[in-house]
């Protein structure tokens, strides 16, 4: 079978140290003997075989395995176009895959987010960094939804980044990102992965070590002393505050009488009866707003809630900004404890 991608190449990816493998992984279009055909490249660590496979006929081409640790490329020689494929793959044990690929889609963050971004002036980045579930017309201006979780971060010295979690077994060769330009910004879309995955960001220092970082725009965590960030869905929560988020906008607080009570969740109350343990978002929330609307306060500043190692301290140590703490709840649980303070009557800071 004919070769095309040169050694240079597979030995970057081979070795984790391509900074956009999207430039020599998934399907693109080459010239073999002054003819253009199609060649298909993936690397499949722990695969003893692999084909591609056209979606819209069923028709598979053979992909040869160039390097030992599992690194394939197969050529369509009578194809002169793209066209939308799934990888097969081959394993020592039996098992046969079939899935979509990564490098067949494109970037989830667009020029604009990362203009905006450079500028400092992006104002919903939180929507594009992190973990968020996507749809994708695969092919291209079709009705076929492929549904998966993109993938986006902010490593600007990083020499190369992967997405590592329960999916690929933790494994940095598998998912490893691209980055954005000059942004700093890398990213990926890994199609079929669901909402409640464990996952890190797997870093290869320019000095070559190798770090597992959590999230920072993640909005879930393992509950600790596990660290990991977990894909979560925040759409679905049923808000029964209207009333009050219409009459907020009537309202001037700088001419209102205004009245702050400051609150830890973890100290506020715990539940002595089941060993001392932190009490829930859900629990919380009557206990606490009884209390604030009792003592005349209009306000409630909570203290830090966002996910922080450490129990002993009042959560100053922030690792994810947008991720409410797991050791009382989900982020589901924590939009509870706000709508039932807004039905009070009580802003909550």
């Amino acid at each position: 079978m004919t070769q095309i991608v040169d050694q240079a190449s597979i030995d970057l990816i081979v070795g984790t140290n391509h900074h956009d493998p999207f430039q020599v992984l998934g399907m693109h279009e080459v010239e073999v003997k002054n003819k253009k055909c199609i060649s298909v490249r993936a690397f499949l660590p722990d695969a003893e075989k692999a084909e591609f496979v056209d979606i819209t006929n069923g028709e598979a081409f053979e992909m040869a395995k160039l390097h030992d640790a599992g690194f394939f490329e197969g050529i369509a020689e009578k194809r002169a176009a793209t066209f939308p494929y799934r990888l097969r793959t081959y394993y020592a044990n039996g098992v046969c895959s079939e899935f979509y690929d990564s490098y067949a889609f494109m970037p989830t963050v667009g020029e604009m987010d990362q203009y905006l971004f450079s500028q400092g002036n992006h104002q919903q980045l939180y929507e594009r960094m992190g973990a968020h579930i996507r749809y994708f017309d695969y092919p291209k201006d079709s009705k076929n939804k492929i549904g998966g979780i993109s993938f986006a971060v902010w490593a600007p010295n990083a020499k190369r980044v992967s997405v590592i979690g329960d999916f690929n077994s933790w494994d940095g060769r598998r998912h490893p990102m691209r980055v954005l330009g000059s942004s700093g910004i890398w990213e990926i879309f890994i199609p079929g992965l669901q909402v409640g995955q464990n996952y890190k960001f797997e870093i290869k220092t320019k000095e070559g070590y190798l770090l597992e970082k959590a999230d920072p725009f993640a909005f879930y965590a393992e509950v600790r002393p596990k660290t990991a960030s977990k894909v979560y869905d925040l759409s679905g929560y049923n808000w029964d505050d209207s009333k009050w988020m219409e009459e907020r906008t009537t309202k001037d607080y700088r001419k209102e009488p205004v009245s702050i009570y400051e609150c830890h969740l973890g100290s506020f109350m715990r539940n002595q009866e089941e060993g001392n343990r932190f009490m829930t978002y859900r629990e919380l929330a009557p206990i606490i707003a009884d209390y604030v609307k009792k003592m005349g306060y209009t306000h409630l500043e909570l203290m830090p809630v966002t996910e922080h190692p450490l129990d002993i301290s009042w959560g100053y140590q922030v690792v994810s900004y947008y991720a409410p703490t797991s050791r009382f709840g989900n982020p589901k649980d924590f939009m509870y404890l706000v709508d039932s303070l807004h039905k009070k009557n009580i802003a909550v800071i």
